[in-house]
């Protein structure tokens, strides 16, 4: 694979490249290492410029960022409040310069000739939203680990998940195993995307707080406004995968998290938003706020319903019928049905009711 991939290389590049990494009291090493990965694996590509750095970070102290904004072709901004990872990066974007825009978390490790395959697919479709496959870095020992070719982005229960592809989509890529790969969903920290495309398919949902939901949002709105989301198997990026989130979420990250995904599943699920509220009814409780300019972006994009982007993008999904299913809980007394965390091998028991759903 490692061969094709470089043959792929000839393909010239005119165009100018952002990069635009967010932190918040994230560690400043891990983000100098990005971020000099990021500008530097360029093989001497003296168009790629400028690089910009987008910083957000909880101290006080006005020279933090200093010796970051050092680095060649680095722009360090600061916000001058907390403001989350979704308007984080559309400052970031507003301030470049750039044809193309390339969003990177700050803990991450750019291998060498990353750019180029994701560039080329963008360059020959500006509609494309290209992800390089992200490979493992230990947080403890640092250790590289890289990840299969045959993952695609999925989700359950609006939480993102890996799908291996099916036994005939592997098949059908064993005489080009470098091709790119259709996704449903992107992870949301590593993807490339054409600047004036990202701004008239409406940046990101700016009502969105912190972090989380914002990679399920972009890829149905994507996908269902006329473009695709692609992983392409010749670039590889490590990403630091960390056991818990180093900051806090104003009001808890599970109320941010469900006011987030809320936000996705109102303007672009359509009915299909029901299978989430019946698996996780507690996010019926909390305030999503005014979602009218969102929904007014759908229709001036004239994107297409979920029901297509189901049949059409993630067939793979299971969605129960609308006809012959109910939803709820198995309830006597204090005591429900549980699946005790079992899958479809397991045993079924008796647990307290908690009405969050899922196993209940």
């Amino acid at each position: 694979m490692r061969r094709r991939s470089r043959m792929l290389l000839c393909f010239a590049f005119l165009w100018v490249l952002g990069i635009a990494y967010y932190m918040y009291s994230g560690g400043g090493s891990a983000l100098a290492g990005g971020a000099g990965g990021g500008a530097g694996r360029k093989e001497d590509w003296n168009e790629i410029d400028p690089i910009k750095k987008k910083d957000l970070h909880h101290s006080n102290d006005p020279e933090d960022g200093a010796l970051l904004g050092k680095i060649e072709k680095v722009r360090v901004l600061r916000n001058d409040r907390r403001e989350g990872l979704m308007r984080s990066r559309v400052r970031g974007a507003d301030a470049a310069q750039a044809k193309v825009l390339t969003f990177l978390d700050s803990h991450c490790e750019c291998n060498e000739h990353w750019l180029e395959p994701l560039l080329e697919r963008v360059a020959e479709d500006r509609t494309r939203v290209v992800s390089p496959i992200i490979d493992v870095i230990n947080m403890d020992n640092f250790q590289y680990v890289g990840a299969s070719a045959d993952l695609k982005g999925g989700f359950g229960n609006l939480v993102f998940k890996w799908d291996y592809m099916t036994p005939e989509q592997r098949r059908s890529r064993q005489g080009n195993p470098v091709a790119p790969i259709k996704t449903p969903m992107i992870a949301g920290g590593l993807f490339v995307m054409d600047k004036f495309y990202f701004e008239e398919l409406g940046k990101y949902d700016m009502m969105m707080d912190v972090w989380g939901g914002e990679n399920l949002e972009i890829s149905f709105r994507v996908w269902q406004c006329g473009g695709s989301l692609e992983i392409i198997p010749c670039s590889r990026v490590g990403h630091v995968f960390r056991k818990q989130h180093p900051y806090t979420f104003p009001g808890g990250s599970g109320t941010v998290f469900a006011r987030n995904t809320r936000r996705a599943a109102e303007v672009w699920m359509d009915e299909y938003k029901n299978f989430y509220y019946a698996a996780v009814p507690s996010a019926r409780n909390v305030p999503y706020g005014n979602i009218q300019s969102r929904l007014e972006l759908r229709k001036k994009l004239s994107c297409k319903p979920f029901k297509w982007y189901l049949e059409n993008v993630y067939p793979e999904l299971r969605v129960p019928d609308h006809q012959d299913i109910a939803f709820g809980a198995l309830q006597q007394g204090t005591n429900c049905l549980d699946t005790l965390g079992h899958f479809a091998d397991g045993v079924v028991g008796v647990y307290e009711c908690h009405v969050a759903g899922l196993r209940q």
